[in-house]
């Protein structure tokens, strides 16, 4: 049988060629979910089209407000990585995201209680003429650099659309180096013009990570679980404890030797699909670690099913079952008082795919009505192809549909729209760029810097208690929408339909003829 996942080659396959991945829709929840099922992985044809080669459909804009590209998804997860160096061969200017993730990077050595230290990541700082004669000489420096400096156990290359554009032969500066060194060099092909979606980015590390790193001769643990998450807090060791299993926390965070080690596992879970897929696909199948397949571990349905199959895989059912049951019977009262408390609360969800999938269950344990969601992108499938990781298609079974689920890369011209046509008391996001507007309308947000808060049965009582806090201060979003103006026009902000710029794309002469006349 052919493998989906191919180590031969050095460059990973987008998720648009792979997965079928869109970044602009809208409808409901049940409307996307049907017509994903549709889509045949690798082809995204649809079943029973009547045209051949018809595709899930994708709204298409007229223009990006502003989004982030591969590049930097590689920055946050090769750039993170303990005792390796990431190489941005780039202009400075595709440094920028060093700043913040130095700053979520040593915030999670600390919650992980790791030595606090500064992000790895040099930069070759490309200019003009580099890109007249090439820079190879820059890169071969750098990497000598990273070595006398830090004495890295391996050292990544991140390419960049510069590079990209001039062809620069990477990959063979990466075997001169690695001979001469005696460590890893792993070229991480993630230029951000390759793919209209950042998660790209995840996948280029991954693969990189499996075809260079990983030990191609393991010797298994059969209690060791890899766990593939980003920076947040340490809850999955004391769940999987209870299972007499330890766990091995990758790739944000993790060093080298526990990349080695991820061929040794006896599973491979994630606490979000969107991130997990592709890494634990190749580990299941190139070396053999099986892929914890089962629904994402956010409300009491998803946990229970996700803990029941990791005790399948790791034959401790019976501890799975015990855990299950003092977990409910612990955590039942507090949920009844956080449910009293949120009757009637209206939440809206503005993150990453699958991860907005699994608050959305979580919003719903705790009574709290979500009309409306933001996802930023949309993976039809993921790699492993095996229906019990249908994120979505779990949700809409076990807690309904979403009347309004948009999906929009981070746009935010478009989020205005979403947030009036729903009205909700809360927001939650992930990346701190969408809270202001939803303050300047009076809507309090939750950025949710601990990815791992809703995780678990624990997750529910924990993002209870943190919409309470963030609703004990609406006053001041009340303040700031009573006194900030909102930097739109009043003929935007007299639109209903988010996407109408893309649907009529001749409003946007009528709209420049107004600007033109009102100067």
């Amino acid at each position: 049988m052919a493998k989906k996942i191919n180590l031969d080659m050095t460059e990973v396959q987008s998720r648009e060629q792979r997965l079928g991945t869109i970044i602009a829709w809208n409808g409901t929840g049940a409307e996307l979910h049907r017509q994903s099922a549709y889509a045949l992985r690798g082809s995204g044809e649809r079943k029973g089209c009547k045209e051949k080669g018809c595709k899930l459909c994708e709204i298409k804009g007229p223009f990006s407000q502003g989004s982030v590209c591969s590049e930097q998804m590689v920055e946050c997860q090769a750039g993170n990585v303990r005792d390796a160096v990431l190489i941005q061969h780039s202009p400075i200017g595709c440094g920028a995201g060093q700043v913040p993730y130095n700053s979520i990077y040593r915030n999670g050595l600390a919650m992980r209680h790791h030595e606090v230290e500064n992000i790895r990541i040099i930069n070759t700082n490309l200019q003009e003429s580099d890109m007249v004669f090439g820079a190879l000489n820059k890169l071969k420096q750098s990497i000598e650099d990273a070595w006398e400096r830090y004495k890295p156990k391996a050292i990544f290359i991140g390419t960049s659309c510069a590079t990209g554009i001039i062809g620069e032969d990477i990959e063979s500066v990466a075997v001169e180096k690695e001979e001469k060194l005696g460590i890893p060099i792993v070229p991480l092909m993630c230029e951000g013009f390759k793919s209209k979606h950042w998660s790209t980015g995840f996948d280029a590390t991954q693969h990189g990570i499996l075809r260079q790193i990983v030990n191609r001769n393991p010797k298994k643990q059969e209690d060791l679980v890899n766990v593939i998450n980003l920076w947040g807090s340490d809850v999955f060791t004391p769940m999987l404890a209870e299972l007499n299993l330890r766990v091995n926390y990758v790739v944000d965070l993790a060093s080298v030797d526990d990349l080695a080690q991820l061929s040794e596992a006896a599973a491979t879970v994630g606490f979000c699909y969107t991130l997990s897929s592709y890494l634990a696909a190749g580990l299941e199948e190139s070396f053999g670690v099986p892929e914890v397949k089962a629904p994402m571990p956010y409300g009491f349905h998803g946990t229970d099913e996700w803990l029941r199959e990791i005790g399948r895989v790791t034959n401790r059912e019976a501890l799975a079952e015990l855990y299950i049951e003092k977990e409910h019977k612990r955590v039942a009262p507090r949920i009844a008082e956080l449910k009293e408390k949120l009757k009637g609360i209206k939440g809206y969800v503005a993150t990453g795919s699958a991860y907005a999938h699994g608050l959305i269950q979580v919003l719903r344990e705790l009574g709290v009505i979500v009309d409306g969601s933001l996802a930023f992108h949309h993976d039809p499938v993921y790699d492993s192809g095996d229906p019990k990781e249908d994120s979505l298609g779990h949700l809409i079974e076990h807690y309904g549909d979403i009347k309004s689920f948009n999906i929009s890369n981070r746009q935010q011209y478009q989020l205005y729209a979403f947030l009036k046509n729903t009205k909700p008391d809360f927001m939650l996001i992930r990346h701190n760029g969408l809270a202001p507007l939803a303050s300047k309308l009076g809507i309090p947000a939750a950025p949710l810097g601990d990815e791992h808060i809703a995780i678990g049965y624990q997750g529910i009582i924990n993002l209870g208690e943190t919409i309470l806090e963030i609703l004990a201060h609406k006053k001041f979003h009340d303040d700031i929408k009573a006194h900030v103006k909102l930097p739109y026009r009043k003929w935007w902000l007299e639109q209903s339909d988010p996407y109408i710029l893309a649907k009529k794309p001749e409003l946007i002469e009528d709209y420049l003829d107004d600007v033109k006349e009102e100067k």
